[in-house]
């Protein structure tokens, strides 16, 4: 004590900040600056710092240093950004600062007295933000450490090569980065095949096995083989790889995965052509055609766009590339047909047949026929072939390659008690009745487009597998789903049939929500890997102000919920 005084004094010390453990500290060190004639700074204690399992932060929990936190792809602002929120904040909805719009805003009375839980979680969020507001080209540098961490990248490799794979295996993974370790380990990912040798291998009731399972595979398989034995299939040109990365009219690197780089002669463009005459040359389009062409070319379910995902490992591939293939687990195109090849032939006969594509059962044929205009009878088949021949309004949910729609859980709710935030200006707090033991507490930021009076008693619909998280000091747990137009100029809640139960959860049609399977995601997989981000913008409603999910409505016991706005996004 008689130390820090005597420092504090010595440095002119006007204002002490510090953790409440020295809350005992402050009597004598204030005597002890009288007694030396100094004057004494003003204090401030603030509360402490928990671990996720609320307890006092200390070594147990894992002393980390802050270098690790660099090497583990935490960019310096989002950590400063996110410390300033420990205990601390501007009285708004905003969590994402700059680090000259904290010094600005801070201001000491805003501290809170109730310690903070330092979450990992939340850290990464708030540093995926940070990396979203960041041009590819502003964290080159520091996605090429990344790489250099992981032994990636070959020690004299040629600058350009270097500079073309770190811009591609940044640009293919900015929108999904968390942090910047999140570009190199999945440019890993991309470059390796993780398609098993046989059918056995795949885990039962995996999406894979399932998949492969449906008949679809076997046959699309043999094409790409066929193809690429053929020479048929399109390659990425060695002279412009990076035009899967590259807007072809402005030349400026793409993040949007849904987005088509380089012109209409490039590689990508070629690409979707044949995607377009395999559809075609086999009846099999959407879904039935784009996950098992995924499963055979990168050994994955999931993962960013085909063609951007050959054109990086193209760049990993021969013996002037920059990327050490040894340690970046390369697993060239011809090496993955080898594997593929294997696997098709461990394939059971019963699933090497298209289902979607099968006959009907032959005891179906009279029973089916129909008479036609001159009374005689027309086979099944034939009114189908007919049926099919007029124009046919394309299924969303033939392209949809998201998460599934049972990862939600999206029940029936009523808002209890409802009453404005006391700093917060746009934010309502909420106590919902969800068929819990207790009320969730929810904030929307809906005060300014709805009164206290159009929430209090309403019926709602409400996703609740979200992780809970402060939004300006106030613990919300869960988001109740709205309805707005394009420009979200108006926003309006949806509307739940008044028979609905409380608690229920709401389905769609033509997706199982019973059983192990149908299960709602576990509320961090919802966070760390962004599922109702993926699902929201297939989240619409109708032109008549129904709330659907790929063309189909949201459902309860009671009915179809409704909304006042058409043609409009619902989140």
């Amino acid at each position: 004590n008689f130390c820090v005084a005597v420092d504090d004094a010595s440095m002119g010390i006007t204002t002490v900040i510090r953790a409440e453990e020295h809350l005992t500290n402050t009597l004598r060190q204030g005597l002890i600056l009288d007694a030396l004639g100094a004057p004494r700074p003003r204090y401030a204690h603030c509360s402490l710092i928990l671990g996720e399992d609320k307890q006092k932060l200390s070594k147990r929990h894992g002393a980390t240093s802050c270098n690790q936190f660099r090497l583990d792809g935490f960019l310096p602002d989002a950590m400063i950004n996110y410390l300033a929120l420990l205990g601390w904040n501007d009285g708004t909805e905003n969590e994402i600062f700059a680090r000259d719009e904290l010094i600005e805003a801070f201001d000491i009375s805003r501290i809170v007295k109730s310690p903070s839980v330092f979450d990992m979680d939340k850290l990464k969020w708030v540093n995926s933000q940070h990396l979203k507001q960041m041009e590819i080209e502003e964290i080159l540098g520091l996605v090429e450490e990344q790489l250099h961490f992981l032994d990636m990248i070959k020690e004299g490799a040629d600058a350009e090569k270097k500079r073309d794979f770190v811009f591609a295996s940044t640009a293919v993974a900015k929108q999904m980065m968390e942090t910047l370790q999140d570009a190199a380990t999945n440019a890993k990912t991309v470059m390796g095949y993780n398609l098993p040798a046989t059918f056995d291998e795949l885990a039962d009731g995996s999406e894979a096995k399932q998949m492969v399972k449906q008949g679809n595979f076997y046959g699309i398989s043999m094409k790409l083989m066929e193809m690429h034995e053929g020479k048929s299939f399109p390659v990425p040109n060695s002279g412009d790889l990076l035009a899967a990365f590259l807007d072809g009219s402005t030349n400026k690197g793409i993040v949007e995965d849904r987005q088509t780089g380089g012109d209409e002669t490039s590689y990508p463009q070629e690409y979707k052509a044949t995607m377009k005459s395999m559809a075609k040359e086999m009846k099999v389009k959407g879904k039935n055609l784009f996950h098992p062409v995924r499963l055979a070319l990168t050994g994955e379910m999931s993962g960013q766009d085909v063609p951007k995902q050959l054109s990086l490992l193209a760049m990993a591939v021969g013996d002037d590339s920059a990327v050490n293939a040894v340690a970046a687990d390369v697993v060239p195109i011809e090496a993955r047909m080898e594997r593929l090849k294997s696997f098709c032939e461990s394939i059971p006969d019963e699933f090497r047949v298209s289902k979607t594509n099968a006959g009907g059962d032959k005891g179906k044929s009279e029973k089916g026929s129909k008479k036609d205009a001159n009374g005689k009878k027309e086979s099944a088949a034939s009114s189908s072939a007919a049926a099919s021949s007029s124009p046919a309004q394309d299924d969303p949910l033939s392209s949809y390659e998201g998460p599934p729609i049972t990862a939600l859980d999206i029940r029936v709710g009523r808002i209890t008690k409802v009453w404005t935030h006391e700093e917060a200006d746009k934010l309502y707090c909420e106590e919902i009745d969800v068929g819990e033991d207790e009320p969730r507490l929810i904030a929307s930021g809906l005060r300014p487009y709805l009164s206290e009076e159009d929430l209090d008693g309403r019926m709602v619909l409400v996703l609740c597998n979200l992780k809970a998280r402060k939004l300006a000091g106030f613990p919300s747990h869960g988001m109740v789903l709205c309805a707005s137009n394009e420009d979200h100029t108006e926003v309006k809640l949806v509307s739940v049939p008044v028979d609905a139960k409380i608690g229920e959860r709401v389905s769609v049609p033509g997706f199982n929500f019973e059983g192990e399977e149908a299960k709602p995601f576990a509320e961090n997989k919802i966070g760390k890997k962004k599922v109702f981000e993926k699902i929201a913008p297939f989240l619409k409603t109708s032109e008549y102000g129904v709330p659907e999910f790929c063309g189909r409505p949201l459902l309860t016991s009671a009915g179809v919920c409704t909304s006042p706005i058409n043609n409009g996004s619902v989140s």
